[in-house]
């Protein structure tokens, strides 16, 4: 049995002097990362915490972020962190729903506050409040059953879901991380995605647990991601596409040297072929690795190493193998499963599958059936068991009896060098009952007649945008970078019920 706690403790005892954290001018070792672990956890004793109280935290990563993420399911709580582009009535929602306790935030007050017992502002009172705390001893009686953490989903199809993630499910996820990203105690990983993410903590337990030094960027904007790569000398890091994108055009608009870099991992949504040509020119001496997951899959289901090697073959489109522990089929509508090259639903099973969404016992059972999570992802699997996203079950549009998926439109407009960003969905048609839209954000000067005869040579008529906007802000995204596409589409289908999510 293994827990959250394991990693820092087999850390602080094997390398208590090596780095551990990297956040702006504070440098921690693993020593002092565990104390101030260990300081934190004590702070919420003396409030009266019992086994199972939730602490919210929103917050722009930090290494204050890291040490809750380590110390609250150690001591036996349960971490909230909320999407820090949340709208207020979101985080009240979440805050609600959770029944969280105590909040951990670096914003200024607000009615949120009212909802808590406690408010600790970072990093002045946080600070404080450690530094008076006695501390408490981490890991005991904690078992890998016990809930570790309340992850809420971006809430880009609907009102968000609070994923119960266990001490199991984060454990079994650290065994996969360590497979697919090959980590040692010489590795430097940069953590450019928001931890309250599960692409931010995606690597934060395996990395501990081979005392491996974390490089925490505050922020996400391109520029900022090179500066640290090249300063801190990274190794690895996991970026989702659009910000993949960016670093690209960045490292080739105003390039840093990055040799350092061995690993650049992408997810949390899928990618253009054309983005990974570039990021592998950009890179040259970067591994490019898939990997797909949910938060429900905490988050890692499959990975596609050496991506670059297969660029321009068939395999490019995968997202990989099943992760070390996981099982993924593709199902029909009745749960059997599908041939090889059969488009049907992915779901999976594995010790690092969700227990269920708080206080949603109908999500949870619509979700996990029959031990498997049914993701809403629509792909199929080839005869070697690579698996192929094609789309969400929400984005696949229906015009005139046939099936889009939206996915192979976008990678066709992301391969006209004329366009930085897009996004297709269905809208709705008195003749089709739904025809395709896009939202292109340009790189250079294009229109939309031009964008939709480019596609007319590439794909069938009946997968063309009926019309083509181009934009000149970027497209709307979440917290984590996802394109909200659901945004997109509600001025069209405002009035209809015939569109959800």
């Amino acid at each position: 049995m293994q827990t959250v706690a394991d990693p820092l403790e087999h850390a602080r005892l094997t390398a208590s002097h090596k780095e551990a954290v990297v956040c702006g001018s504070d440098r921690l070792d693993y020593h002092t990362l565990w104390s101030r672990c260990r300081r934190l956890a004590g702070y919420l004793a003396g409030l009266g915490l019992q086994r199972g109280d939730r602490v919210a935290i929103v917050a722009l990563n930090c290494h204050r972020d890291l040490e809750a993420y380590l110390a609250l399911p150690s001591a036996g709580y349960v971490i909230v962190p909320l999407n820090t582009r949340s709208a207020l009535a979101e985080l009240e929602y979440a805050a609600l729903d959770s029944q969280a306790r105590v909040l951990l935030t670096d914003r200024e007050p607000s009615s949120l506050d009212s909802l808590f017992e406690h408010v600790v502002r970072l990093p002045d009172g946080y600070e404080q409040a450690i530094s008076d705390a006695e501390p408490a001893t981490l890991g005991v009686d904690i078992h890998e059953d016990d809930l570790a953490g309340i992850f809420y989903t971006g809430g880009t199809t609907g009102k968000a879901k609070g994923v119960m993630l266990t001490h199991r499910n984060l454990m079994a996820n650290t065994w996969t991380t360590l497979s697919w990203a090959h980590l040692t105690h010489t590795d430097r990983w940069l953590i450019m995605a928001p931890l309250f993410h599960a692409a931010g903590t995606c690597s934060v337990l395996a990395t501990v647990w081979v005392t491996g030094t974390q490089v925490i960027l505050p922020s996400s904007s391109a520029s900022d991601v090179l500066d640290m790569i090249e300063h801190e000398l990274v190794t690895a890091t996991l970026a989702v596409p659009t910000l993949l994108a960016a670093v690209t055009d960045e490292q080739f608009a105003r390039p840093r040297d990055v040799g350092s870099l061995r690993l650049m991992s992408h997810g949390a949504s899928p990618v253009a072929t054309e983005i990974l040509r570039r990021a592998a020119k950009a890179f040259p001496e970067a591994e490019l690795l898939h990997l797909y997951g949910t938060t429900e899959t905490s988050p890692i289901a499959t990975n596609l190493p050496h991506e670059e090697l297969l660029l321009g073959t068939p395999e490019a489109r995968s997202c990989g193998y099943p992760a070390l522990g996981v099982q993924v089929r593709v199902v029909d509508l009745d749960g059997a499963d599908l041939p090889a090259g059969e488009v049907g639903e992915v779901v999976i099973r594995g010790a690092n599958v969700t227990r269920g969404y708080w206080n949603k016992p109908e999500e949870t059972a619509a979700a996990l059936r029959d031990g498997w999570y049914h993701t809403g992802d629509l792909g199929y699997l080839d005869h070697e068991w690579r698996l192929y996203l094609v789309d969400r079950l929400k984005d696949m549009v229906v015009t005139g009896g046939e099936n889009v998926y939206t996915v192979e439109v976008e990678d066709v407009l992301y391969s006209h060098p004329g366009v930085a960003e897009a996004a297709v969905f269905g809208v709705p048609d008195d003749h089709w009952g739904e025809s395709l839209y896009a939202v292109v954000v340009p790189r250079g000067e294009v229109t939309g007649e031009e964008l939709m005869e480019y596609c007319r040579e590439r794909i069938a008529g009946f997968k063309i945008p009926k019309h083509i906007a181009i934009s000149a802000e970027p497209l709307p995204k979440s917290g984590a970078g996802k394109v909200l596409k659901r945004q997109l589409r509600e001025p069209f289908w405002s009035g209809h019920e015939t569109r959800i999510g």
